[in-house]
């Protein structure tokens, strides 16, 4: 099934308002030959990264939407990854509640995100009991960096590219500015 246009406008916001405004610098991921990375806009704040790419079907419906986000800290910051991952959860549930959808997300867990320690959730989301969206959240800390990806699909697209989404993830390459 096609995803429809609806659902991708609403990835985009969702994936812009879970994670911190940022813009694209610096080459982050390699991303595959068939995914579409998407320019993004500049933000004022010079030391964060922020990349997206979208993997589409044949018909040019997306599969999997996948943002990271780079955010410098400031000094002697410590950064509360569980809370920082259940605000990005609750802001997810409430822009899904808002358009009429109900979401369950898993329990925060520990996880991996380019090598470093994270925490992941994952959410399905529902429209009158039918699973529609996939989306995922992981945060990582290292040094004087944040870092926040997000990914997201139509329930068939995201278990189609898991694989290859963990492959991603397993070969980014973090390091500080």
């Amino acid at each position: 099934m096609p995803f429809p246009l609806r659902f991708t406008a609403l990835l985009g916001v969702l994936l812009c308002t879970a994670l911190p405004a940022a813009h694209a610098g610096e080459l982050m991921i390699t991303w595959p030959a068939d995914w579409e990375v998407q320019a993004l806009p500049p933000a004022a704040d010079s030391h964060n990264l922020r990349q997206r790419a979208v993997k589409n079907d044949a018909n040019g419906d997306p599969l999997m939407v996948m943002e990271l986000t780079q955010t410098t800290l400031a000094p002697e910051h410590q950064v509360n990854m569980d809370a920082v991952l259940l605000q990005m959860r609750k802001t997810l549930q409430k822009n899904f509640a808002n358009g009429g959808y109900q979401s369950a997300c898993n329990k925060i867990h520990d996880s991996t995100l380019g090598g470093l320690k994270a925490l992941q959730t994952t959410c399905k989301i529902t429209q009158n009991g039918n699973h529609v969206i996939t989306q995922t959240l992981v945060a990582a800390t290292q040094g004087s960096s944040a870092y926040a990806l997000s990914y997201a699909g139509p329930a068939e697209g995201y278990k189609a590219n898991e694989a290859e989404v963990n492959g991603i993830r397993a070969s980014l390459q973090l390091s500080q500015p």
